[in-house]
């Protein structure tokens, strides 16, 4: 049934005025005082009086068939549950393995990504995991993009980081070559998602691959970038030369930020007051290990990620003055245009993804995905299979 919106305050994510939206899957209008007694089609009406209407957020980093194992067998996180995504106005998620390729498969991660899609959220997937040569479907990372619908990239391959297989610039390379040709032919992004550890090495090779080679830097997207100031440096001259970098967002249990020199918040403010925000995403690596290791790197302890992270990080920068216009890019139309997604925008012929928030709390009340309603009122639908 299409579906209207009305006397919602729209951020589109900038601020468009209080407008009526009507979609079914897609946005179909958008405009002011709709008279819907005159519709020629049956229709649904929902008042958003006192509300904001946001596009649904882009999570793009997630564990969704949970991760870790850096401290033994005993510390695999779980798989991700679609309740989360939906108390936290996530309705986008990529999928991907990270340290674990082992016991964690492709075959699994493509297996949960369409049952999340079946609960009504939109999912797609990274082939690959830490490791090069990354593990793949079919052999070759060129056809998993090309022949596999869900796959969008390759990643997160692991540098600078002593859980890296420690790739050379050369396997570097025809990584980022086959990933490019394979998304040109399939018509996808062809993003080579690169997990950037604490080594002092950086994002080196990313800065020898756009000063040495015919590749577009927008292929290269590295995350947890926000790790340290010297690695967030590093990232804004990559964003300078047109790049766009990754930040992990702060975690609602975690209370280490209030002490720490350098946080995400600290990062999303400088890129806005650089003027580079719009190319800056940030992800929650939700249900991902959170692993704690010792000066000689030895397993001490680990927290798990949640998807909550990213509407919690968007909180706190708002508190720091930032304009809600702004702030929205970080998990809207910039994960979109990196993607090459349809979403992330409240306009005619969008995908009709939304979040509708209370304008006093500020908290999500309400959230669409692929035009159906999720939650409604703050009461979830029913899931058939979440244990």
């Amino acid at each position: 049934m299409i579906k209207i919106i009305k006397n919602a305050k729209v951020f589109s994510p900038e601020y468009i005025g209080k407008k009526d939206v009507i979609f079914y899957h897609k946005v179909i209008h958008v405009g002011e005082g709709v008279n819907t007694s005159v519709l020629p089609f049956e229709h649904e009406i929902y008042d958003a009086n006192g509300l904001l209407l946001l596009p649904g957020l882009i999570d793009p980093h997630v564990h969704i068939t949970g991760g870790g194992g850096e401290g033994g067998f005993e510390t695999r996180t779980p798989e991700l549950k679609i309740s989360d995504c939906i108390r936290s106005g996530v309705t986008t998620v990529v999928g991907c393995l990270g340290t674990d390729g082992i016991t964690r498969s492709l075959e699994n991660l493509y297996a949960k990504a369409k049952s999340l899609e079946s609960e009504g959220l939109n999912t797609f997937i990274y082939t690959g995991s830490y490791r090069v040569p990354p593990v793949t479907f079919t052999g070759s990372i060129m056809r998993d993009i090309i022949l596999i619908d869900k796959v969008i990239g390759v990643g997160e391959i692991a540098i600078s980081d002593h859980r890296s297989s420690q790739p050379t610039l050369e396997e570097i390379l025809r990584i980022v070559a086959d990933i490019r040709v394979g998304g040109m032919i399939s018509g996808k992004a062809g993003i080579v998602n690169f997990h950037v550890g604490s080594g002092k090495r950086g994002i080196e090779y990313l800065f020898d691959i756009i000063e040495k080679t015919e590749i577009p830097i927008q292929h290269l997207y590295p995350t947890h970038m926000s790790r340290s100031r010297k690695l967030f440096e590093q990232g804004l001259e990559f964003t300078k030369r047109g790049g766009t970098i990754d930040l992990t967002a702060l975690q609602p249990k975690d209370a280490e930020f209030v002490r720490a020199e350098f946080t995400t918040i600290d990062a999303i403010c400088e890129a806005y007051e650089n003027g580079l925000l719009d190319n800056v995403t940030i992800s929650s690596d939700g249900q991902g290990s959170l692993p704690k290791f010792d000066d000689n790197g030895n397993f001490v302890g680990l927290d798990v990620g949640s998807v909550s992270a990213v509407w919690y990080t968007i909180r706190k920068v708002l508190e720091k003055g930032l304009p809600l216009s702004e702030v929205l890019k970080i998990s809207t139309t910039n994960p979109a245009r990196v993607f090459k997604l349809n979403k992330g925008k409240i306009a005619k012929g969008q995908d009709a993804d939304f979040i509708l928030v209370d304008e006093q709390s500020f908290e999500i009340v309400s959230v669409i995905s692929k035009g159906e309603f999720l939650m409604k009122d703050r009461i979830m639908k029913n899931l058939n299979f979440e244990f």
